[in-house]
């Protein structure tokens, strides 16, 4: 009898042995594998336990060990997200990692976009919301009367950078972000260079988005701001060609490609249409980057009210403090744009 439970207790203290180590192996033993030392992968929403494992199938050694570990430590809530893993990081690490959604942060890049639209479409590619759900976030006309915008001006929160931010960030946390950052942005003194102007941050950026159309030439573009701000100061009409085109295409066609601007899209009937409403349109024509506002900011001071294309300095333009020496200037141009067969 005595042999017999001492045969029992080795083969529980065997069996109890053999759990543990199999725990043990299944909890800590290296199960990420990886050709680099670092990966990263999607946890989109709503994501169930066997998507997850097909998400992780790619990097795992022993699936099952997995699953197993995972019924150990009870792990079933998934949180979407970005992660990164390691290279023969173990089952434990990997669960209490995603049972806490420690996720990293990614970059959200944007610059360039000409409406919320293209904006939210842009922005719907690094985070997980939607795109329909980001634009209905960015118009709430609550938040956007709240803070000093309407659907017009709204594009101008949004300041070209590169931000920090989780994969799961919800529209409303990327759009109040971006308030915060629109604020720091339009610091103290930003702000005081814009009283100096007699002009608030908002026209700041609509006259940017003009400036940042009319040319690619960074070094030109302060001298640009300088003669709309001159013809705003004399109460003249800004008469931008880009305001023209864009009205354009808003009334007929985001497509349609303008190469020259002719008196038929001057006398399209817009508020944009700056050769036919004075002062500054009511929103921006594009997303200006940072360049282009402060390129207005600290506008060049100068006396010219008139500028036309350089056709021997492509990309540059012609500046003129006089209306005849503009007309001789634009004459030359108009020329080249014929005789290159450029009508339209």
């Amino acid at each position: 009898m005595k042999k017999t439970y001492i045969y029992i207790l080795g083969i529980l203290i065997i069996g109890f042995a053999i759990a543990g180590l199999s725990l043990y192996y299944s909890l800590y033993s290296p199960n990420i594998v990886l050709k680099e030392k670092t990966a990263y992968f999607d946890i989109p929403k709503n994501a169930d336990f066997d998507q997850l494992k097909t998400i992780l199938k790619p990097y795992l050694k022993n699936k099952s060990t997995f699953g197993f570990a995972s019924k150990i430590k009870r792990f079933h809530k998934i949180y979407p997200g970005r992660y990164q893993i390691k290279n023969n990081m173990n089952n434990n690490d990997l669960i209490n990692m995603l049972r806490i959604g420690k996720q990293v942060e990614i970059n959200v890049t944007f610059n360039n976009r000409n409406s919320l639209e293209e904006l939210a479409g842009a922005v719907s590619h690094y985070i997980a919301s939607d795109s329909m759900n980001l634009l209905k976030t960015m118009i709430n006309q609550d938040f956007l009367q709240k803070n000093g915008f309407d659907k017009q001006t709204a594009l101008l929160m949004y300041v070209p950078n590169t931000y920090k931010m989780y994969y799961n960030t919800s529209p409303e946390k990327f759009r109040n972000k971006m308030l915060k950052e629109y604020h720091k942005f339009w610091n103290n003194r930003r702000q005081a260079q814009a009283r100096s102007l007699n002009l608030t941050p908002i026209e700041i950026g609509i006259l940017g988005s003009i400036v940042q159309k009319e040319s690619t030439k960074k070094d030109e573009l302060s001298r640009i701001a300088g003669v709309y701000l001159n013809r705003l100061q004399k109460h003249m009409l800004l008469q931008a060609d880009p305001t023209v085109v864009y009205a354009y295409q808003q009334k007929y066609g985001k497509d349609i490609v303008i190469k020259r601007v002719l008196d038929k899209h001057k006398e399209v009937v817009s508020p944009y249409n700056t050769y036919k409403n004075a002062g500054l349109p009511p929103g921006p024509i594009c997303m200006p980057d940072q360049q282009s506002i402060d390129a207005v900011l600290q506008a060049e001071k100068h006396d010219y009210l008139y500028f036309v294309a350089d056709f021997n300095k492509p990309g540059y333009h012609i500046f003129n403090k006089n209306l005849s020496a503009h007309n001789r200037d634009a004459g030359k141009y108009h020329t080249q744009l014929n005789r290159q067969g450029i009508y339209h």
